[in-house]
């Protein structure tokens, strides 16, 4: 072994068979999602939309407060949910394979900034409804979660997925017609605190090259070795033949 004692992982997946078994789990978990998301919006369609202008997010509207959760599985239209459902799946998965745990966490966090944001920021009375942003807040954790967590295969996913969907950033752009930037750029915000609230703990690496260590902790051989000589000088010495 080197100089530097062994680093722990905490947090997440330690080995290809505990990161396969949370990538089947987030694959499931997102597949159900989506199967709530659709069947809320047959149910919603099916009421004219009743759930949408009853259980919205309306900004400075105290009794509606709670409904930040309930929210993002809502949408307006057909169209709506289709635009959103892809998004949602990928960067859901992608946000959730290292740890299902971790992920409900994230998703609460990132439900709580982008509709508090639209409650204390949004003006004219709108009934805001959607998984954008929720969408946008895995789009910023999965971007730089690798940063956090020094770990190579997530740098490499955020840098691809920066570079890939970089233009989404042009929803949080204030003025967008139709669209809750305000809840876009919540939801980025809580994506991207998300990443250093949930990041993998690493240890600082400990220096086990002390005099007279090794990193297994036995004594150093040197230091035996030298020890031994220093003996036999000794003792050569006292019968006269040095």
């Amino acid at each position: 072994m080197s100089g530097l004692g062994q680093r722990v992982v905490t947090g997440g997946p330690t080995n290809a068979e505990e990161m396969i078994a949370e990538a089947r789990k987030a694959f499931f978990v997102m597949f159900g999602f989506l199967a709530l998301v659709w069947l809320l919006q047959l149910a919603n369609w099916a009421d004219h939309y009743g759930l949408s202008r009853e259980y919205g997010v309306v900004s400075g509207d105290v009794g509606r407060l709670p409904d930040i959760l309930v929210a993002p599985f809502l949408h307006w239209s057909w169209a709506h949910i289709e635009g959103n459902s892809g998004p949602l799946f990928v960067f859901g998965f992608l946000a959730a394979y290292r740890g299902v745990a971790r992920f409900l966490g994230l998703s609460l966090l990132v439900a709580l900034t982008s509709g508090l944001t639209v409650w204390f920021l949004e003006h004219g009375g709108v009934d805001t409804v959607g998984a954008s942003g929720l969408i946008f807040g895995y789009f910023g954790y999965v971007v730089v979660r690798g940063l956090f967590d020094r770990h190579l295969i997530d740098t490499l996913i955020g840098i691809v997925m920066a570079a890939s969907f970089a233009y989404t950033l042009t929803l949080t752009v204030p003025g967008t017609p139709g669209i809750s930037w305000l809840g876009h750029l919540g939801g980025l915000a809580g994506g991207l605190v998300g990443a250093w609230i949930f990041r993998d703990r690493r240890p600082q690496p400990v220096n086990a090259d002390r005099p007279g260590r090794t990193t297994g902790g036995g004594p150093d051989p040197r230091t035996r070795a030298d020890g031994s000589r220093a003996d036999l000088h000794k003792e050569l010495g006292d019968l006269g033949l040095l």
